[in-house]
This record gives C-alpha cells, sequence and structure tokens, in this order.
C-alpha cells in the first residue's frame, strides 16, 4: 500500500524536477539561443526549409500564422484519409486489415490530427502498419508540434513592446518536433524496447498458452508509438486495450515512464513562458493554480479507488487491492487512479485501466477534469486554454479595483473580452448540446436508419448504443462528448460509438473544440501584442500573486461549475446516490 503511493509521489516530484530544465530549454529553442541540439538538428531544418522555399527570417502577424496552421492541417487531414481508407492494397500490411468505411475514417483522421485521438477502433485490428507509422504516428507528432507553435506565438506576443511581428510558425512548428519531441520520444522509446515492448514489422506471432491453447499474438512498431502518443498528450493505442496491454506497457517502470512523459510538456511549457517572459514568478503562479487543480481531482480519485466498491462489500467479500474491476494488478488502484486524473486533466486520453469500471466519484472527477481543460492540459493548447481563463480573470479583477483591465502592460477591452468569452463558452455548449441530442435519441429508442447498423446490415434504434442503463449510460454519452471537445479521446467504453453517428458527431466537435480553443488566444495576444505597453504603477492588478492566482481558480470553479453540474448531477452524482 505504501509502496503504490510513493510510487504516485515519484512519479509526480520526478516531473516537477525534468520538466524545470525542460522549460529553460524550450524558451532558449523558442527564442533562437544557442542550444546542444544546434548541432545535430540545424543541418536538418535548413535542408527542410530549402525544400519547401520557407524562408523563417521572414516574420508573420498573428493571421498568417493562423493561415499556416490551418492550410497545413488541412493537407495531414486529406493524406491521413488517404490511408486510411485505402490501408487494405497499401504496403505493410502483413495481417491483412481492411479499409476503414469513410465515416470511421472521418472520425480517425480528424481525431489524430487535433491531438485528440478518439480510437472508434481496435488498434491492432483497425489499422495497418502503414497507417499506423506513415499516417497516425506522423499526426502525433504534428499535432503535438502544432499545439507547441501555437504556444509560442502567443509567448511571443506577450512580451514589453508594441508589435504585429510574432515570429514564424514553420520555425517554432519545425523546431518543436526536431529539438523537442523527437530526442525525448528516442530515449523513451529505447525504454520500452529493452522492456520488451515491440519493435518489429513482422505480422502476428503464434504462441502456445500455459493452458495449451494456440493464439495470435498482434505486435508491431509499438515502442516509437507509445513514445510520441504520450509525450505529445496525443493517448492512441497501437493496441486496442493502449496502455493496459502487456506490449504497450509492459512493467512498473514503463508505466512510470509513460506517466512522467504526458506531464512532462505541459509542466515545461509554463515554465517555459516564464523563461521566455522573464517573469519566473507568474509561471510559478500558473503552475501552482493548476497543481491545486490537479490535486483537488486526483486525492479523492485515489480515496475512492483504494477503498473499494460498497456494492461488492455488502456481499461480504473483502477488497484488500481497492477496486480492482478494469484495472492492472501490476499497477495497483493508486497508480491507476492516479493515471485517469491525469490523462483527462492533460488530455492525454490513454489509459492503464478501464475507465467505465471506476467508482461514480471516480468518473466525474475525470469528467471535470477534461471540462475544465486547463488545468496542466495538452502540449501547448494546455496553456491557450488557461490564457482564456487568465484574460477573463484580468477583466474581472480590473472592474473589482475600479480599473481598466490590463495584463502585461496590455489593455484588455471589449474585443479581447468577447473572444475570449466565445472561447470559453464554446466547450460547454459542444458537450452539453451533444449529450442533449444523444440523450433524447436515447431516450426515446429512435429508429437511427442509415446512422446506425447492425452487424447484420439492419438499421438499429438508438438504445443499441448503450450498454448500461440509466446513470452510467447518461453518464457513458457525456463522457464521450467531454472527451471529443476536450481533445482527449478515453471513454467510457461501455458505448457502442462505431457507427456513423458517434463517428461524425464527435467528428464535428473535434474540429470546433481543436481549432477555435487556437485561434481564439493566438487572436487576443495578436491584438494585445499590437496595443501600447503601459508600465505597471501602483494601482496595476498584478498577474505574479497568489492572490490572483486565487481569482484564476474561483473563475475556472463557477465557469465550470454553473456549466456542467446539472449533467453531473444526472450522470456520476446520481449513480454515487444510489449505491
Amino acid at each position: 500500500m505504501n509502496t503504490e503511493l510513493l510510487g504516485v509521489i515519484v512519479m509526480f516530484l520526478g516531473t516537477l524536477l525534468l520538466a524545470l530544465p525542460l522549460g529553460k530549454y524550450i524558451a532558449k529553442v523558442y527564442a533562437g539561443e544557442h542550444v546542444w541540439t544546434d548541432l545535430i538538428f540545424g543541418p536538418v531544418e535548413k535542408m527542410f526549409f530549402k525544400v519547401s522555399h520557407i524562408d523563417v527570417r521572414r516574420e508573420m502577424t498573428w493571421q498568417q500564422h493562423l493561415v499556416a496552421m490551418l492550410t497545413i492541417n488541412l493537407i495531414w487531414f486529406l493524406w491521413a484519409m488517404f490511408c486510411l481508407v485505402n490501408q487494405n492494397w497499401l504496403p505493410l500490411n502483413p495481417d491483412h486489415i481492411a479499409a476503414q468505411t469513410p465515416d470511421q475514417a472521418f472520425n480517425t483522421a480528424i481525431s489524430f490530427l487535433v491531438n485528440c485521438n478518439l480510437q472508434h477502433y481496435s488498434g491492432e485490428s483497425g489499422a495497418s502498419y502503414f497507417t499506423q507509422v506513415y499516417g497516425l504516428m506522423f499526426l502525433q507528432f504534428v499535432s503535438a508540434g502544432t499545439g507547441m507553435a501555437a504556444a509560442a506565438v502567443v509567448f511571443n506576443a506577450l512580451r514589453e513592446r508594441t508589435t504585429d511581428k510574432l515570429g514564424n510558425f514553420y520555425n517554432y512548428f519545425l523546431k518543436s518536433c526536431t529539438r523537442i519531441l523527437l530526442p525525448i520520444c528516442i530515449v523513451i522509446a529505447t525504454v520500452h524496447i529493452f522492456e520488451g515492448t515491440p519493435m518489429t514489422f513482422k505480422g502476428m506471432d503464434t504462441m502456445v498458452t500455459m493452458q495449451g491453447d494456440t493464439v495470435h499474438v498482434s505486435r508491431g512498431p509499438v515502442a516509437p508509438f507509445v513514445a510520441i502518443k504520450h509525450l505529445g498528450t496525443n493517448g492512441g493505442g497501437f493496441f486496442g486495450a493502449n496502455s493496459a496491454h502487456p506490449l504497450e506497457n509492459p512493467s512498473y517502470l514503463t508505466n512510470m515512464v509513460q506517466m512522467i512523459a504526458q506531464v512532462l510538456i505541459p509542466f515545461a511549457m509554463v515554465f517555459a513562458m516564464g523563461f521566455y517572459l522573464r517573469r519566473k514568478k507568474l509561471a510559478w503562479v500558473i503552475w501552482s493554480v493548476m497543481t491545486i487543480g490537479f490535486l483537488a481531482l486526483v486525492i479523492p480519485t485515489i480515496n475512492a479507488e483504494v477503498h473499494g466498491n460498497p456494492e461488492i462489500s455488502k456481499m461480504g467479500i473483502s477488497q484488500p487491492l481497492g477496486n480492482m474491476e478494469g484495472k492492472e494488478v501490476r499497477f495497483g488502484a493508486r497508480a491507476s487512479a492516479y493515471w485517469s486524473i491525469a490523462t483527462t486533466v492533460i488530455s492525454t486520453g490513454s489509459v492503464n485501466s478501464m475507465h467505465d469500471s471506476f467508482m461514480p466519484l471516480s468518473g466525474m472527477n475525470m469528467l471535470l477534469g477534461m471540462m475544465v481543460n486547463s488545468f496542466y492540459g495538452g502540449v501547448g493548447v494546455g496553456f491557450l486554454n488557461f490564457y482564456v481563463y487568465l484574460i477573463l480573470a484580468v477583466f474581472i479583477g480590473g472592474l473589482m479595483v475600479g480599473r481598466t483591465p490590463e495584463f502585461l502592460g496590455k489593455k484588455v477591452e471589449a474585443k479581447e473580452m468577447k473572444i475570449a468569452m466565445i472561447v470559453a463558452l464554446l466547450h460547454p455548449f459542444l458537450i452539453l448540446a451533444g449529450t442533449a441530442i444523444a440523450s433524447h435519441l436515447a431516450a426515446h429508442d429512435t429508429p437511427m436508419g442509415w446512422w446506425m447498423m447492425g452487424a447484420d446490415g439492419k438499421p438499429l434504434h438508438a438504445t443499441a448504443w448503450l450498454n448500461n442503463p440509466r446513470y452510467h449510460g447518461f453518464s457513458e454519452m457525456l463522457y464521450e462528448y467531454t472527451s471529443a471537445s476536450a481533445n482527449n479521446g478515453s471513454g467510457f467504453e461501455g458505448l457502442g460509438d462505431n457507427n456513423p453517428f458517434w463517428n461524425i458527431s464527435t467528428g464535428i466537435i473535434l474540429i470546433l473544440s481543436r481549432f477555435v480553443p487556437i485561434i481564439g488566444p493566438v487572436a487576443i495576444a495578436g491584438l494585445l501584442a499590437g496595443k501600447k505597453y503601459i508600465p505597471e504603477s501602483a494601482g496595476t492588478l498584478k498577474p505574479d500573486t497568489a492572490t490572483f492566482g486565487l481569482l484564476i481558480l474561483a473563475v475556472k470553479i463557477i465557469i465550470a461549475a454553473l456549466a456542467f453540474f446539472p449533467a453531473l448531477a444526472l450522470g456520476p452524482i446520481a449513480e454515487w446516490l444510489s449505491l
């Protein structure tokens, strides 16, 4: 018991200790300062820019950054769709995986493009090696690089000067991939290979179990896939069971490496902002607010899972290991509970246990982590989501002290507030609107027609996608749309989601919930950068204080509570009260 808890503490503190020097390194990379990777990756980057005719010395406005980002993401989407719908005849398909249907391919391509990886298929049987490596693993790199590049643009805009030139998007993007993601991924993949994670292009292997049964075991180029899925907070599993699979996560050591990897860059990006702006105290305030929110979710979740299921206790069955349904014995209840909150708070979405089997309040905490979506958050975009709450807090704080709201010497006015409110309200709108539509269809057992077909080719009714009735069934639908809107990708897998209704509806939410929250903060930062710098005075609301940190936390809690409490009351809270 104590060893399990010690492992959780070591993972958290280890991440923090690694994130501090990494944050300083990231700040130097984005500032164009000399770093040790110049010698290795400098020539490679120059070759890329020369071949693509990109002049990285040409700085872009915030509008040009967004055009570049959206254009290149469209090209990547088309490439991923091509791979998915043609993988049956493309190379590197030793297990003869069939092509995905258009609606499933649409969902998969969008999901990996937007850093969500909401997989409506089982990894080893739904994607060939070619698709996994050149389609999906590629997208896991570039989607992470896109988020980090967008954060770098905001860092640049927050500097104390007036300008409309905010660096070069392609420069930030490529350096995010080559200087930050790739070197760390090589280390993570190497550790996994030595621990037994497969790295081969051979097909299924035939093995005989201890019972004497002959089974076919899937394998493939798993190790590098696992590395970027966590470091880039993507979360897409090479296998259907994700990191609960013994070949994707073979040991407690790999479990710790994966856990640290998925939290590392979200931590480091906050400190990178502090180093880049030379405002280390502000970085610590932001990190502390995020950490308070994280601990407020993870501590009760660990407690709930350790005490087990009261319904099983009523049967006279002892649960010394806690609630172990859907969990791996080699990880235990504590490490699994810690992972469940980290992966939902950070928008990774990978799992080392089945979230559908957690206690109701644990499920509520996972949902809250995704609903707030800025306690650390995904690589780059986690800071962007927090930045929106920060602007809202600045506005409220300015009104409270009777001054025009200011942040880092720039006045926050109506235009910036309108953008911030649109971004802040879009997230609950997408989640609640999607859940309301799905719940209405299920409650009326609506015949779905083409939108949901059975294995026999006949249309089904909406209740067919629910394997669990009542409160938990509602929670499954709420979780699916929350996961999609938060770019998370995990799920309560009692939901039957591989059909046109869920593939298309979540796909639309994935697009909106990815790009609007990037466009909004970049636009706000760009507008503020163009304004005249105003030096701080005695009456200025300082953002690097504990008081301001508490104000941000209060804004987060109020927005989440007002928007999501009714839905949570109908799902996980009602389920908990019914135990």
